[in-house]
Parts: structure tokens; C-alpha cells; sequence
């Protein structure tokens, strides 16, 4: 019989998530113990590995995989300065000092370990576990030397993908429901973000930027009353503040706009964040760890219609044109076009058609030269690298009038290779040059949003 999935009967409020930079300092974990002992109700937090770590443990990977072992050990013990000098500013007493010591003396230890062993995929995983888990320990004991009641929640006790690499949303929830009954008595709930068990039950991981999916999957799985995403910014801004002067932050987002934006290039969400929270109505809230004052950005089902919300931009696009004259009247050639893609499983962007052409982009060239290959035998073939997506989001844009005379307009000094639109209610991509990319994001700021 299928699994039905059904919510736990948990009154916990809120999922909190600090990402790596939101705890990368003593100073910074020592603000995050006030902001969540100063919210109301239960809470889980979740934490990502301070940041560097994740990066550097990547590195030590790499160099075991590549037997290069003298630059894991020097990358090891690099790392293992930095988190004891961490810890010295972290603990105030020397019986939470010595508590401090313990753990990083454990987990360095296991690094080696590690190292000295037989290193493959699985060694691997698990190397890469150890971030998140090291950042919650630590993080647990500052709120015990502080008196500030609260439990250790381990994520691989609950968290787990199947074969696929997909979240087992049910399995999560049944078995979190036991776990926090007998964590009942506290309010803070220390969790780790990222990490996981796979089918197999060894230790995996939700990708890169994978914290976010954890705080949404918790919060779907609970259903929390928000899920709230600590970074360095204040929310989702307009455009990409890194490019453009005058960007501002936004107030509200639907859950689809905020999915176009996070997959067009937006790097304050991961994408897969907003899928278990929409699923189930759970309003995720993008704030700022440095400005916690600062509104952020709401997203949920609500939304204005009509409005331009914001622009995003994807770098790294390729794109194809296969032009021949068999498409004229011709129905199953798309489909075979498409199948050669299937093959080589490279996901499609953008689409555009004519009587005799077809234009596609793609942003992973691995097997950029089998697929032109096999696209020649339908007719010529263009390829355009360099290129960008530039993505302009708002909710239900295809009810505001004008809405492409407005984009047109503003782009004008730019040449678009290609367009979509239709496809999606909430979406405009324009197709690019990367050379362009700067331009075109400042002339759509002033143009659409008068900035």
C-alpha cells in the first residue's frame, strides 16, 4: 500500500537555519544563541558547518581520492588551528575550554583516521559529514555554558534519500515524531543541516547548499508554523546586488517566483528549498543574521498579480540551433531532437521554434561534442557559448498589459539571442551574451524598476 504522508502533532513554531557564514565566527554563534533563545515557542535549529570547512574538507577528499596524502595532513591540521582558535573564543570558562578541546581533538582524530585508511566514496561522505556535525557540538555547549536549555536533535537519526537522491519526506516525518515526543520538555532543538542517510544507510548529503532543503523538509515534515532562513543579506533583493548599484530587498514572493529566481541564479535559496514548504503551505522567511531588524523577504502562497518582483541571471549557457528544412510540416522531429538530450541526460533551459529551426540552451557541457554529433544528422547546427540567462520574475505577468514592451524597451542597446515566454506565468528569459550580461541587468534595474 502507499505511503500517506501525515504531519506530526508537534507544536513546534518555527524551523530556524543559519547558513555557514551566520555561524563562521565566535562572535557571530554567540549572536544566533540570542537570537533564537530571544523567539517565542519551540524551535529546531539548524546549522551548516562554519564556514570554510565545507570547502576544505572537499580539498582533503580530493587529495586522498588523488593518494596526494601530504596535502590532506597539511590541509588537516591548517583547518584544526583554525577551530582551536575558535574555540578560545568561544568558551569563556576553562571547564567549557577543555569541553571545546575534546571535541575538535575527536573530530581531527577521525580526520586522520580517515586519511590513514582506504579512501573511496563512502570514506568520502562521511569526511564531509563531519562539518555540520562539529558546528552543531559546538554550538550545543555554548548554549550549556551559557544555562540555556536545550537538546542535541542528530540529523542522521532521521534525515535519509533514496536511491534517486531523494528526500523520503514520510520516512522523516515518522521517524522525527518519536525523537522530539522525548525531547518535549525544551524549547531549542540543535540540528544539522546538509547530512543524511542514503538507501543504503551510509552517510550522505542533500548537495551543495543543501541546509536550506534540510530547514524546508523539517518544516514540511513538522508543520511548522514558518521556516525562517538566516543569511548575510537582507532577503531576496531585485537584482543581483553584486552587479547592480540600487537594489532593494523584497517584501513578498510567491512560491513560485521564488523557485524561478533560486534556479535563474539567485544565491541566497537553494533550489530545491521551496518544494516540501510549498507542498505543504509551510511560508518560508529569508532574513538577515547581521541586520536581524531588517523585514527580509516572506515567501508564500500569497502574492500581487502583474508586478515585476525581480531579475536573476544564469551564467555558463550554451546555446544550439539545429536548422533543417525536414521540420517544415513534420510532426515526432522535436521529440527526436529531445530524445538525443535524454540520452546524454542534459536538461533543456530555454526553447525556441520556428518552421525549420530549433533553438535550445543548456548549462552543462559535458557531452556538448556526442550531442552535436548526433544533432547533425537532423541538419546544420549553430553552437553560442558564453552565454546568459537573464530571468525576470513577477506573479501571473502574462495579465499585466505591455508587459514585453516594458522589457523590449529597456533592453534595446542589447542583443537578445533568444526569448521565452508563455511557458511559465511568473517568468520573461532573455538569452544573452555573458559579455552583455552587466548591461542588461542595469538597464532592466532602471527600466522595470525605475532604480
Amino acid at each position: 500500500m502507499p505511503c500517506i504522508f501525515t504531519p506530526l502533532k508537534i507544536f513546534i513554531m518555527l524551523v530556524v537555519k543559519f547558513g555557514g557564514t551566520s555561524v563562521g565566527k565566535p562572535e557571530r554563534m554567540k549572536k544566533i544563541a540570542n537570537l533564537v533563545t530571544g523567539m517565542a515557542g519551540k524551535k529546531i535549529v539548524v546549522l551548516s558547518a562554519l564556514s570554510g570547512t565545507t570547502n576544505a574538507l572537499v580539498r582533503i577528499g580530493d587529495s586522498l581520492l588523488a593518494t596526494q596524502q601530504i596535502a590532506a595532513h597539511n590541509e588537516i591540521a591548517e583547518l584544526e588551528k583554525h577551530y582551536q582558535q575558535f574555540i578560545k573564543e568561544l568558551y569563556e570558562s576553562e571547564a567549557y575550554q577543555a569541553i571545546g578541546q575534546e571535541i575538535v581533538s575527536r573530530y581531527f582524530s577521525l580526520f586522520r583516521l580517515l586519511a590513514a585508511g582506504k579512501f573511496d566514496d563512502r570514506s568520502y561522505h562521511e569526511l564531509l559529514a563531519q562539518g555540520e556535525l562539529i558546528s552543531t557540538e559546538l554550538f550545543y555547549h555554548h548554549l550549556q555554558e551559557k544555562k540555556i536549555p536545550a537538546r542535541l536533535l542528530p540529523a542522521l537519526h532521521f534525515m535519509s534519500i533514496d536511491e534517486n537522491q531523494e528526500p523520503e519526506l514520510e520516512k522523516i516525518s515518522e521517524r522525527l515524531k518519536p525523537i522530539l515526543e522525548t525531547m518535549s520538555n525544551v524549547d531549542i532543538l540543535v540540528t544539522q543541516g546538509y547530512i543524511c542517510r542514503n538507501h543504503r544507510n551510509e552517510i550522505d548529503n542533500l548537495k551543495r547548499g543543501g541546509s536550506d532543503y534540510t530547514a524546508s523538509l523539517i518544516g514540511a515534515a513538522i508543520r511548522a508554523e514558518e521556516i525562517q532562513i538566516w543569511t548575510d543579506i537582507d532577503g531576496m533583493h531585485n537584482n543581483d546586488p553584486r552587479i547592480v548599484k540600487k537594489t532593494v530587498p523584497i517584501a513578498e514572493l510567491t512560491f513560485d517566483e521564488a523557485s524561478e529566481l533560486a534556479y535563474f541564479g539567485a544565491k541566497i535559496l537553494h533550489p530545491s528549498t521551496i518544494v516540501p514548504a510549498q507542498k505543504y503551505h509551510v511560508p518560508v522567511l529569508l532574513k538577515n543574521t547581521m541586520d536581524e531588524k531588517a523585514k527580509g523577504t516572506v515567501i508564500s502562497d500569497k502574492g500581487s498579480r502583474g508586478q515585476f518582483k525581480a531579475i536573476a541571471a544564469k551564467d555558463g549557457i550554451t546555446a544550439i540551433k539545429i536548422k533543417s528544412s525536414r521540420m517544415l510540416l513534420a510532426y515526432g522531429f522535436l521529440r527526436k531532437v529531445f530524445e538525443v538530450f535524454e540520452r546524454y541526460k542534459t536538461p533543456i533551459d530555454m526553447i525556441s521554434t520556428s518552421e525549420v529551426a530549433v533553438s535550445v540552451t543548456i548549462d552543462d557541457n559535458k557531452n556538448l561534442n556526442q550531442i552535436l554529433e548526433e544533432l547533425k544528422s537532423f541538419g546544420s547546427i549553430e553552437v553560442d557559448t558564453d552565454q546568459t540567462i537573464i530571468c525576470i520574475v513577477g506573479n501571473l505577468l502574462s495579465e499585466k498589459e505591455g508587459v514585453l514592451k516594458e522589457v523590449f524597451q529597456a533592453l534595446a542597446p542589447v542583443p537578445i539571442r533568444m526569448v521565452s515566454y508563455g511557458g511559465s506565468p511568473n517568468n520573461i528569459s532573455i538569452l544573452v551574451g555573458t559579455a552583455h550580461k552587466e548591461k542588461a541587468l542595469t538597464l532592466l534595474n532602471s527600466g522595470l524598476f525605475n532604480l
